[in-house]
């Protein structure tokens, strides 16, 4: 074997340049590890990211691609920065600005309300008289002959031929004759002559002349304006029968008219100014004397009498009034009030939005709230806010949209939408989904149209219809997760089409109609789109001005809960395409 020879200086350099790779590698690990860590981290990152559809909030996918609902490209939601609170929503100052977003700090009050009425002067009906014919005859000469000009108690009104009275006058003639043998009889004579309403003095003047008079005057029994006239020159009267209407306009009325939900803030006593138009400059001040105890079944009003002093006749009948009334809502104490602008609604819920500032920006929290009765430009609050917190006032739906599209509670979702698609229904693949729910929308519109137009027997039968169609639905097309939803709807349906079915009147069927028709937006919105589009309309005032939706194929407004009352009152909220 031959022997290898290896240089000593040979050998400590290879010695020496292996302690120098150990060392120079153990060196650089930490910064390798760093990069791998940091790699590694954003693989889980991005493999952790939620993609959402802008249109459908709910969906939530953890990789993009196309809204199961829409179709639309699913956007990246962003990271919610808020760990501990995350049911809040995060606003930046600037985003404030761009949704016009303002607060206000709530506390207490006195719920107090300046309310506006709207009347009308009319006589006092404690003062209208009706002119009657004392005597049976024929009408010969008419001294008042046309409405609204004024007479005075005792005055000459014309002249009546009366037979009946020249019979009567000749029997008192003869009996003044016999006067000392038969005294009884001539003064039954005279009696039946002061029971025609004559004067004793006429009755003298008869005796005196010792002869029969033919024609009568008609003496005015009060004083006043002729409202009516109801006779003619040549008209032949029956005793009793009615010659004018007289109105003594020395003191009128105001009739206010006062709304059903406007009634706990109009007692009487309760003072009004008001103005008239036809005398512009000048103010009126009265206290209400009486309420009508009914309401009037078609206006939905009550009327509110004030007693006023008329000199010179300055209020005339039929004159328009505008009045305002400013009372305390009675057995109410100081009261947190919020402003009208702060509160959103949604069915039977109200939500306000809270601010909260830390140190890492300004949030808004959902939080739903009791509200009282209206007062003024706000609500009482009754329970659900605190003095002291700061609320949205203005821009509130922007902060609702944002937080839906955040996926944070919101007045639509109140537990949030952030749903995976396993638990949202795909009802885009089910084409036996649609068409059920389709048939309930066929059956719905004619039904709300029927509301419109206010033809109460045709929304009864439509509701029939509906009822019939939704029972004839079978619950075994609606699977897995389009099951739960289909049954809460139909159920909460089926009441509410039962209560419009049992109906006594028009007011009573669309009071029925609000339930209804936030089940039926609830199935578009779960089992849309559809071939045609569909709008979610909203009336504030609906429901005692709590407010309500409804569904209609036409963007233009037509109020299924006032009719011509207010056709055109509400707005669009929502559109499925």
């Amino acid at each position: 074997m031959k022997k290898i020879n290896i240089n000593r200086s040979t050998l400590f350099a290879a010695i020496l340049f292996l302690a120098a790779g150990i060392l120079i590698g153990w060196l650089i690990k930490p910064g390798h590890d760093h990069q791998a860590e940091a790699a590694n981290t954003s693989q889980e990152q991005t493999a952790a990211a939620i993609w959402t559809c802008s249109m459908d909030p709910q969906v939530r996918q953890s990789e993009p691609g196309k809204c199961p609902l829409c179709g639309m490209d699913l956007i990246p939601l962003e990271p919610d920065t808020e760990a501990g609170k995350p049911l809040a929503l995060k606003m930046s100052p600037t985003a404030m600005q761009l949704a016009n977003v303002q607060t206000a700090t709530v506390g207490y009050g006195m719920p107090t309300r300046e309310l506006r009425l709207n009347g009308k002067v009319q006589p006092d009906e404690r003062r209208v008289y009706s002119q009657v014919s004392h005597l049976e005859g024929r009408v010969e000469q008419l001294l008042v002959n046309f409405t609204g000009e004024p007479v005075r108690q005792g005055q000459k009104l014309g002249t009546l031929y009366s037979p009946t009275l020249v019979t009567a006058q000749e029997e008192l003639l003869a009996a003044k004759q016999i006067q000392d043998m038969q005294p009884a009889l001539f003064r039954a004579a005279r009696e039946k002559l002061k029971n025609w309403k004559l004067s004793d003095s006429q009755i003298d003047n008869i005796l005196a002349a010792g002869k029969v008079q033919e024609r009568f005057p008609i003496l005015a029994d009060v004083s006043g304006l002729v409202m009516a006239k109801k006779v003619n020159l040549g008209d032949y009267l029956m005793r009793g029968m009615p010659l004018y209407d007289i109105a003594d306009l020395s003191r009128v009325w105001v009739l206010f008219d006062v709304y059903e939900s406007d009634m706990p803030w109009v007692k009487v006593g309760s003072t009004i100014n008001f103005e008239i138009q036809a005398l512009p400059g000048q103010t009126f001040t009265g206290k209400v004397s009486f309420i009508d105890p009914v309401i009037d079944p078609v206006t939905r009003v009550a009327t509110a009498r004030v007693e006023m002093v008329n000199p010179g006749g300055r209020l005339k009948p039929e004159m328009f009034a505008g009045g305002t009334i400013k009372t305390k809502l009675s057995g109410q104490k100081e009261s947190i009030v919020a402003p009208k602008s702060a509160v959103l609604w949604t069915g039977e819920r109200s939500v306000v939005y809270v601010k909260n500032t830390t140190v890492q920006g300004v949030q808004f929290s959902m939080r739903e709230v009791t509200l009282g009765p209206l007062v003024g430009d706000g609500y009482v609050v009754k329970s659900g806010l605190k003095p002291g917190e700061e609320i949205a006032v203005s821009g509130a739906f922007s902060i609702d949209a944002a937080a839906q599209l955040a996926g944070k509670p919101s007045m639509m979702a109140p537990q949030g939408s952030g749903r995976s698609p396993a638990n949202t229904p795909d009802v885009s693949s089910s084409k036996a989904m649609k068409a059920a729910v389709q048939k309930l929308f066929d059956r719905y519109f004619p039904l709300k149209d029927a509301l419109v137009s206010g033809n109460f027997g045709e929304a009864k039968s439509r509701a029939a219809q509906l009822k019939k169609v939704l029972e004839q639905t079978p619950m075994t097309i609606f699977e897995g997760a389009a099951h739960q939803p289909w049954m809460n709807s139909s159920n909460a349906s089926k009441t509410a089409l039962n209560k419009i079915s049992k109906a006594g009147d028009l007011e009573a069927a669309r009071s029925a109609f609000k339930p209804l028709s936030e089940q039926m937006v609830a199935l578009a919105r779960t089992f849309g789109p559809f071939e045609t589009t569909i709008f979610v309309q909203h009336c504030p005032m609906a429901d005692d001005n709590i407010g309500a939706n409804w569904l209609s194929l036409d963007k233009a407004i037509r109020n299924p809960y006032f009719g011509d009352k207010m056709l055109k009152c509400g707005s669009v909220t929502e559109t499925i395409r």
